[in-house]
């Protein structure tokens, strides 16, 4: 076969799909677009992860010294940490809110609530959010979308047994999604999200996931691709192409290996061939020639179940910004100045020398020697350094304003702010301290709520013929399994993660009810204060539930129960002294039976 025929060949098994030629436009053009915005991701992950200044944009400063202090490495961990505790208090972080008096049940509302706990917790969600969480600090933008998931493995007796099937909640990257940034609403604006799969994993997604059943024939297409890698020369695949592929040297490099990129298109075009205006479709392309499918969006609303939040919000762009974006400058500023008076000190203990005249070679050390004509000299630059150290306090300024501005408040680490309170004081400042704090952690509880009702959706849609959960039973503490039809998770209402928002709303409920209490209005208040209603509160505030700790009268209840119990114990101890001394008595004075026969008690 000749090269001119060679190239041919090729041209015909690089042909674009009309969808895949302006998908993959829409993706070069969204993904240009943020080029500034992910160049500020990359200097503040830098800034991160940096052992020293060599890596970051302190680089080209003069000083010997190359310090960094991870300050928005300790900003980012403290954020994250306490976010993530925030949300996942406890188990009872999950609840249900029914719309209608059926949905409203107990044993309705338990089953929902219960299937997703027990989903969420073999799915591993909460290492997902605490992923998702990174993202929403590193770069002020998470993604995320649910898939459903069913999962074998091999039994005991070699046999096929179920691992894991349902919801699961995937992190999108936000390096791997673009999106029509000016638009009104995330979730209005057309999206194309990018991955990159082996032929293994596509062929595994096949198998546990559901809307991959059509991949078979492109399987089979890209092993024509990779022989074609293999058997025909870099200058055919120059001759032959006209893109490239994001990631990769050249398309003859991609092909020869095992990757797969996949770009998929979720929202409205308009069909050219047609001139019918398509709406809510997924259209997934592969190496940027095929369609692989182009089908309605599955969901319920016709929406893509793709949800966003971002950290700091903007009103002309989607793209927010995070906490760490306006420190980055600070941190330079923070490691300059560090290093700085690293050298100042290095100068001072060993300032350099001016050498006049004719002197031999020296080390300049303790008790060392010098050789010099008589008219040389060796002196000292010494200089005063006073402004260098006045910068020492100016640091400590600098990082805290740092944390300050991130919404991070040094009492979340444990720092107590300066000066003598009282105890309502403290939880008063404490609480005004973290409310940028509050704000944000409850703008990613509200998209964490969306995610869950996208994945009981999900489920809904995939639910197969039985499922078998775990219930645990609060009031009487038994476990028990329980298969589920998809009726049983059929209901009008919403799953809700209460965690950051309830026990924060709770905590300021309970800073208000003992302020009251302390005040000179609690002996007024005191004749109208249910005790029963106010142990109900203290048992939900701190999350007693399960412990009974309260319970209405326990304490009267368990105040006669010890009291029969000491009235019977004395009444066993009387009943043995009334026992013993009518032994003494029938014993003739003689209990133990030591007197001999026949011998007389003497009179007294």
């Amino acid at each position: 076969m000749t090269t001119s025929d060679k190239v041919v060949e090729l041209k015909g098994l690089l042909v674009k799909d009309t969808e895949a030629d302006w998908v993959s436009n829409l993706w070069t053009k969204w993904d240009n677009q943020r080029a500034g915005k992910v160049e500020e991701w990359l200097e503040a992950e830098k800034y991160i992860f940096a052992t020293d200044t060599t890596t970051t944009t302190n680089n080209k400063l003069p000083w010997t010294h190359k310090t960094t202090t991870p300050k928005l490495t300790q900003i980012r961990d403290n954020l994250h940490a306490n976010y993530l505790s925030s949300l996942f208090p406890n188990d009872k972080w999950l609840t249900w809110i029914a719309y209608t008096k059926d949905a409203a049940k107990k044993s309705k509302a338990e089953t929902i609530r219960s299937y997703m706990e027990n989903k969420t917790r073999e799915g591993k969600f909460r290492n997902t959010v605490s992923h998702l969480l990174y993202d929403y600090i590193d770069k002020g933008n998470a993604f995320t979308m649910p898939t459903f998931e069913t999962r074998y493995k091999d039994g005991p007796l070699g046999q096929r047994v179920t691992d894991f099937v349902g919801p699961k909640a995937i992190r999108i990257d936000p390096n791997d999604i673009v999106f029509s940034a000016h638009a009104a609403d995330f979730e209005s604006a057309s999206k194309v999200v990018r991955s990159r799969k082996s032929l293994g994993e596509l062929k595994k997604l096949i198998q546990t996931h559901t809307g991959f059943e059509d991949w078979e024939t492109y399987l089979e297409k890209r092993t024509s691709l990779h022989n074609a890698a293999l058997s025909y020369s870099a200058a055919d695949w120059t001759k032959a192409s006209m893109y490239e592929v994001d990631g990769f040297g050249s398309l003859q490099e991609y092909y020869g290996s095992d990757v797969v990129e996949i770009l998929e298109f979720y929202g409205d075009y308009h069909d050219s061939d047609t001139g019918v205006l398509m709406t809510n479709r997924m259209i997934t392309i592969v190496d940027r020639t095929t369609v692989v499918r182009n089908i309605p969006i599955p969901t319920y609303g016709g929406r893509a179940a793709i949800r966003h939040v971002g950290w700091r919000l903007r009103n002309s762009n989607l793209w927010a910004m995070g906490p760490l974006d306006n420190l980055v400058g600070m941190q330079y500023m923070l490691d300059h100045y560090i290093n700085m008076v690293s050298n100042a000190l290095d100068l001072k203990v060993m300032p350099p020398k001016k050498i006049i005249g004719d002197v031999e070679a020296f080390n300049w050390e303790p008790n060392g020697e010098i050789h010099l004509d008589e008219n040389g000299d060796v002196i000292e630059m010494a200089q005063s350094f006073a402004d260098a150290y006045a910068v020492l306090s100016y640091i400590e300024q600098l990082e805290n304003r740092m944390e300050l501005y991130a919404g991070a408040p040094r009492e979340a680490m444990g720092v107590r702010s300066p000066g003598e309170k009282t105890a309502f004081e403290v939880q008063s400042l404490e609480n005004a301290s973290w409310r940028i704090f509050q704000e944000k952690i409850t703008q990613f509880e509200l998209f964490m709520e969306e995610l869950l009702n996208d994945m009981l959706e999900e489920a809904h849609r995939n639910f197969p013929l039985l499922d078998t959960i775990r219930i645990i039973d609060d009031d009487i503490g038994v476990v028990e399994f329980r298969e589920l039809t998809k009726e049983d998770i059929t209901a009008d209402g919403i799953l809700r993660p209460v965690g950051a928002r309830h026990f924060a709303q709770k905590a300021q409920e309970l800073q208000n009810l003992v302020g009251v209490m302390n005040s000179p209005m609690a002996e007024k208040l005191a004749p109208h204060i249910s005790g029963i209603a106010l142990s109900e509160f203290i048992s939900d505030v701190m999350n007693l539930r399960g412990y009974k700790v309260f319970s209405p009268n326990i304490a009267l209840a368990e105040a006669q129960e010890t009291e029969a119990l000491a009235n019977a114990a004395m009444d066993e101890n009387e009943m043995k002294q009334s026992v013993s001394a009518d032994e003494y008595i029938a014993s003739d004075g003689d209990p133990n039976g030591t007197r001999s026969k026949g011998e007389e008690e003497l009179p007294e």
